[in-house]
């Protein structure tokens, strides 16, 4: 059984917290080196070298724990694949978003992912959601509305790409969670980094650019970044329970708002604003309600739709 917070050293939280906090500002300082880049040099080039950062990095603390070869002997091998490509999808459709739309909004769409993971989670995991998290991830879903309302963000590919990307990523939350049962860590992370590997350099190779050495220079530091950022989120986890550190990961929006102002001069409209703090809140709210679910769970159960 998971520690308890109460069980958890306050000091540690601390730490982790911190970590987390770093983390995200690590990630939002690559997402705007990477929307310089795309301006550029085709998404799928800038992509395939990115996730070499993170395939080296991953494939290292895989090793570290197990052969590669053990590591690779799923009891699920076609979800664990499935979990690959959907992974790697969501980072095509992400560094596509990034072309046109501006960090701020580009956050602000991508952060409904938790409210997806709730949706997903119904007929792939058998979840039930009562009424309340119902309420909520239809609130959340206004708040997306807002954003790419008329006068609002341009109704182009690149909202869809983003919208696309934070779906592909909740399903692959989703399916995390249905291996997770079944494989290793190390297991799911080696087949992640192999298959994003792989499909990455299928596609990439065909978008390549030479590139200059200034630009060069910023892909080796996505590529440091990446395989920073992953390092102090499992620092993070490895200090406190992801329920903890979780909505601190919600950082990232005002962080992309900050880049988005700085870096590229532009600032999101206020009604975008409170349609990604309507987003944000309902994410909490629905978080909220799935930490009290699992703590029923454990002791007395809630009322059956209440969720």
């Amino acid at each position: 059984m998971s520690p308890s917070i109460a069980e958890i050293r306050t000091d540690n939280v601390g730490r982790a917290i911190v970590l987390t906090l770093i983390t995200v500002g690590v990630f939002g300082v690559q997402d705007a080196m990477s929307k310089t880049l795309v301006q550029t040099y085709s998404p799928f080039q800038i992509t395939m070298m990115r996730y070499w950062g993170f395939a080296l990095f991953a494939l290292i603390l895989v090793m570290r724990q197990a052969p590669l070869r053990q590591a690779l002997a799923s009891k699920v091998p076609g979800w664990q694949v499935l979990r690959g490509v959907l992974l790697m999808a969501d980072i095509w459709f992400f560094a596509l978003a990034l072309r046109t739309v501006p960090l701020g909004e580009l956050q602000a769409i991508t952060v409904v992912y938790p409210l997806l993971v709730t949706l997903f989670a119904i007929p792939i995991l058998g979840e039930k959601v009562g009424v309340f998290r119902f309420v909520a991830v239809g609130v959340g879903f206004a708040g997306a509305l807002i954003i790419v309302r008329p006068g609002g963000l341009p109704l182009d590919w690149g909202v869809l790409f983003a919208l696309l990307s934070a779906a592909f990523y909740a399903i692959y939350i989703v399916i995390t969670r249905k291996v997770s049962q079944f494989d290793s860590a190390p297991t799911s992370m080696a087949y992640a980094a192999i298959i994003g590997l792989v499909l990455s350099g299928a596609v990439g190779v065909f978008f390549w650019q030479p590139m200059g050495w200034v630009d060069f220079a910023m892909v080796v530091g996505i590529m440091i970044t990446t395989c920073a950022g992953h390092g102090l989120m499992v620092f993070a986890l490895s200090m406190a329970p992801a329920s903890v550190v979780q909505p601190f990961n919600y950082f990232s929006l005002p962080w992309a708002i900050v880049l988005s102002a700085v870096v590229f001069g532009h600032w999101i409209d206020a009604i975008s604003l409170l349609g990604a703090a309507i987003i944000v809140g309902a994410g909490l709210v629905v978080m909220a309600r799935e930490r009290m679910r699992k703590v029923a769970v454990a002791g007395t159960p809630t009322l059956p739709g209440t969720e």
